[in-house]
């Protein structure tokens, strides 16, 4: 057995010198008198003017969808339109941080993501048209909008084709040495894509300022997510990419601003990707707003989600915090109705596209 270690002698301590008669006078008073309270420091929190922008974001996304939706309806619009009404939070939440210079990736339902990244409605009414004055000359149409200008990528029509693109992104601002991200939304179907898991693999091996959006609408197109993934979280799958998952409730803006704060802050100070999942809902089909009549969904689903409505909850929230009252939120509803009749009146009487641009901005020519 070893022997057990002694402990060291202890030191003497020197004997304490007695004080000065004016350094007891100063110890007693110094005894009487309270210890003096550092001042509390207040949380920081979003400024009102924050608190009106995200409002903004998810009206103008909300209008904007329902007006094209009711076109889309009436054959105004060609082609199909994949609405974001019920999901606004999700897109003004995480749009708050980013800048025109941060990236993001979007999806076949990707009106909301340019709006809340900036876009404006006469040139995105114009796109969906078909008309040259529109984002992409009229030739991406609904499901291939972006803006370069604002940091869209574009919308994708194929799932899980966007990753890939926000993850490449990434890697350039790294390479670069900027502080700018790319962000990646996707939704719960998505997910299981081999592209998506690729790009998460090596976004988290790099440690590359990107984030992966999972809107989690609860339906891969038609199917429920309990149908065609066996788990319940798909942030649960972060683990095995090597990067922190998060959860938030996607029907509320705060939840959503905080979590994609605290992701976009870490992926800009070099900790690497996060995959961030909103827990939401969106209220209209597939495609548009009625569909192809399919029954997947039942109406009492469709009402209990409705209820934890986004925009209705944030104002509520709004007036109790004295930052906005009823008649402020109904003359910026009013403002964003006027816009859109403006832009979709702009949108109409804008030219088609003329033939010889046919091939504009498809090839690349060598010299140009």
């Amino acid at each position: 057995m070893l022997a057990a270690k002694k402990k060291p002698a202890a030191k003497k301590t020197p004997a304490k010198k007695k004080a000065a008669p004016k350094a007891k006078k100063a110890a007693a008073k110094a005894k009487k008198a309270p210890a003096k309270k550092a001042p509390a420091r207040k949380a920081k929190g979003p400024s009102e003017k924050t608190l009106k922008e995200l409002h903004l974001k998810m009206v103008r996304i909300r209008r904007f969808e329902e007006s094209a939706g009711k076109m889309m309806e009436d054959g105004k619009i060609p082609g199909a339109l994949h609405l974001y009404v019920g999901q606004e939070a999700v897109a003004a939440g995480v749009m708050q941080h980013l800048s025109n210079q941060d990236w993001i990736t979007s999806t076949h339902r990707g009106h909301g993501h340019l709006v809340a990244k900036g876009g404006e409605f006469k040139p995105m009414f114009a796109e969906l048209f078909g008309r040259a004055t529109g984002y992409c000359k009229g030739k991406g149409g609904s499901m291939h909008i972006s803006s370069m200008d604002l940091g869209m990528l574009g919308a994708n029509g194929i799932v899980g084709g966007g990753p890939p693109i926000a993850m490449g992104a990434a890697f350039s601002n790294k390479f670069r040495r900027n502080k700018n991200v790319a962000v990646a939304f996707f939704g719960d179907g998505a997910s299981n894509e081999g592209s998506v898991h690729e790009a998460a693999n090596m976004a988290a091996l790099y440690k590359l300022p990107c984030i992966f959006v999972c809107e989690n609408n609860g339906y891969g197109e038609y199917t429920a997510q309990s149908r065609h993934q066996a788990i319940v979280d798909v942030a649960d799958r972060a683990a095995g990419y090597g990067m922190p998952g998060v959860i938030c409730d996607g029907m509320d803006v705060m939840a959503v601003y905080e979590a994609a704060g605290e992701a976009i802050e870490r992926a800009r100070k070099g900790g690497g990707p996060t995959l961030l999942e909103c827990k939401t809902y969106r209220y209209y089909d597939h495609v548009g707003v009625r569909g192809m009549g399919l029954n997947y969904r039942t109406d009492e689903e469709i009402e209990a989600w409705k209820k934890k409505d986004a925009i209705e909850g944030f104002e509520k929230r709004l007036k109790q915090l004295g930052v906005m009252t009823e008649k402020q939120i109904k003359t910026v509803h009013a403002a964003v109705e006027k816009d859109v009749d403006e832009a979709i009146e702009f949108a109409n009487e804008s030219p088609y596209p003329e033939a010889d641009t046919l091939l504009d901005n498809v090839y690349n020519e060598k010299g140009a």
